[in-house]
């Protein structure tokens, strides 16, 4: 009997011939499917034979083809050639998270979200004190390379006396810096970690150049002290202190422009101008105080404190005793804070005598807690790069407060280590003190001189380094307009930069600041040739 000889299978072949038709499998499978379905029919049949014989065959059919299915999309992918990294080693396949998937479309994502804080900084500048200093450091004026750029009047920079400093740091820098043996002045006394609120060594130096620049009639201790880098981080910390966002400080108006930042920008305390009047060479007086304090809280506003310059910036007049008692009796009465900014005590040139809020603290009935004085470097020692305040208090709270706050405002060691030497140099701080009143009050009256001859009076004033200039007779309307349109042709026409009027807040249209710390007296000449070619625009179109 012969036997029909069965042929090898070849184990490939059928998957070979799978991979080249999948519809032959397909239809195979549906052939393989149907031949079980029959069967089942005749099973079910009789009682609910029908209802059975029909669902039954469906529910199998249905799970069939989805093994099917399964099985084909996993024999695919074996099938895929794989890259030389994933030959020699497992790949880990993580499954696609919704995130990931909402990355796929493109355009999709919005831009990242800032702080408010950062969307509002980032805004160009509204203020023309900031605008003019912008535009000069494009242009900056110098009289080898660019003497037709701009030149500066808009900051108060003292620049009469720095040959004075330029001297004494070469004799002295190395030695302010290393020392001599001393291991305070070492590397090991600069290089580590200081105290955050400055040098016990600094502090005993400020409070005697503090004693002598006022005049030697009060005393500062060291220990109500807090050094920050510069007045400014001084006025933001002191505002952090005394106030809450959304609460007020009172300031007399015409005032500094940095004000605005110093006090506004991070603490969020708003500033409510009480508005001077030139018919009374803008001085402070209570009844406006009065009024101020009145209407703001009618509007529900939270007065925390007042906020004076004592000398004044930008007019330059002095606070009398009388009205430092005044304003002490009137922040009891309201029971509020006084901020006194005394940096130009130093820059008198006037017949009026400055007196320092804190000669008046000394009586007995004051409620010294409620006082605080800035104070810094930039103005009498003409040292505004070396960023050296302090903040003067006998509120041990605000100090304590100030101390751990005064981390982001620290002076550097080595800073700290020059200045402490500079200030303990008495011989040359008596020089420099009184070299540099001479020639504020040398460049003042020739300054104000050339500009009464040119038909524009100044404000009187006794310190500062500035001088506060009514030209209101060339703008054309009377109006902040008008007031802009003659600024912008100091800038354009004279390729100068001073302050407007209302940058500082002043009610009255047509005033000026007008730095003339920042130039030389051989340059006055200059300058006031560029500010008569503005005068004589402004007469001719009008």
């Amino acid at each position: 009997m012969t036997q029909t000889q069965k042929k090898p299978i070849n184990p490939f072949s059928q998957t070979h011939n799978q991979n080249q038709n999948p519809k032959t499998e397909s239809s195979s499978s549906s052939r393989n499917g149907m031949k079980l379905i029959v069967p089942l029919q005749s099973v079910v049949q009789g009682r609910n034979g029908f209802l059975l014989g029909s669902l039954i065959p469906c529910a199998l059919f249905y799970f069939f083809q989805l093994y099917l299915k399964r099985r084909r999309s996993n024999s695919n992918s074996n099938n895929n050639p794989s890259s030389p990294s994933s030959s020699s080693s497992p790949t880990l396949v993580l499954p696609r998270s919704s995130s990931r998937s909402n990355l796929s479309s493109r355009g999709s994502i919005s831009r990242v979200r800032l702080s408010k804080l950062a969307s509002i900084l980032s805004k160009p500048d509204d203020s023309l004190y900031y605008i003019g200093l912008d535009r000069v450091l494009q242009d900056p004026y110098d009289v080898f390379v660019n003497p037709n750029g701009i030149i500066q009047l808009g900051l108060s920079d003292n620049k009469l006396c720095l040959d004075l400093i330029e001297k004494w740091l070469v004799k002295n820098l190395e030695g302010s810096v290393m020392g001599n043996n001393d291991m305070n002045l070492s590397i090991n006394g600069i290089a580590p970690y200081q105290a955050f609120d400055g040098l016990n060594e600094l502090k005993i130096a400020l409070a005697d150049f503090m004693h002598q620049v006022m005049g030697g009639s009060v005393e500062f201790d060291p220990s109500n002290m807090v050094l920050t880098s510069g007045a400014t981080p001084a006025i933001e910390i002191l505002s952090f202190c005394l106030a809450d966002q959304g609460n007020a400080f009172l300031v007399p108006t015409p005032f500094y422009p940095g004000f605005d930042r110093d006090v506004r920008w991070r603490p969020g305390i708003d500033l409510i101008p009480v508005h001077c009047r030139s018919t009374d060479n803008f001085n402070l007086n209570i009844t406006a105080l009065e009024q101020a304090f009145s209407q703001a809280r009618k509007r529900g506003v939270k007065v925390r404190g007042i906020l004076i310059s004592n000398p004044s910036n930008p007019v330059g007049n002095i606070l009398t005793p009388e009205m430092l008692f005044s304003l002490l009796d009137f922040a009891e009465d309201k029971n509020i804070h006084i901020i006194a900014d005394e940096v130009f005590a130093g820059s008198t040139y006037g017949s009026e005598e400055f007196v320092s809020i804190a000669e008046v603290l000394d009586s007995e009935y004051i409620d010294k807690s409620r006082v605080h004085i800035i104070y810094g470097l930039s103005k009498d020692l003409a040292i505004a790069g070396f960023r050296v305040g302090v903040i003067y208090s006998h509120n041990k709270t605000v100090l304590d407060a100030a101390k751990k706050m005064s981390r982001f405002a620290t002076i550097s060691a080595p800073t700290q280590r020059i200045v402490t030497s500079m200030l303990s140099d008495k011989r040359f701080i008596q020089e420099y003190i009184d070299t540099n009143r001479h020639r504020i009050r040398r460049v003042h009256d020739e300054f104000v001189d050339c500009l009464t001859k040119l038909g524009i009076k100044c404000a009187k004033s006794s310190a500062g380094m500035f001088c506060w200039a009514d030209m209101s007779g060339l703008i054309k309307p009377y109006s902040e307009k008008g007031e802009l349109e003659l600024w912008e042709k100091f800038m354009s026409v004279a390729k100068i930069n001073i302050t407007p009027g209302s940058a500082c807040h002043c009610i009255e249209p047509g005033w000026f600041r007008i730095c003339f710390t920042t130039i030389s007296f051989e340059e006055i000449p200059l300058v006031i040739e560029r500010i008569r070619k503005v005068v004589k625009t402004c007469k001719s179109s009008s």
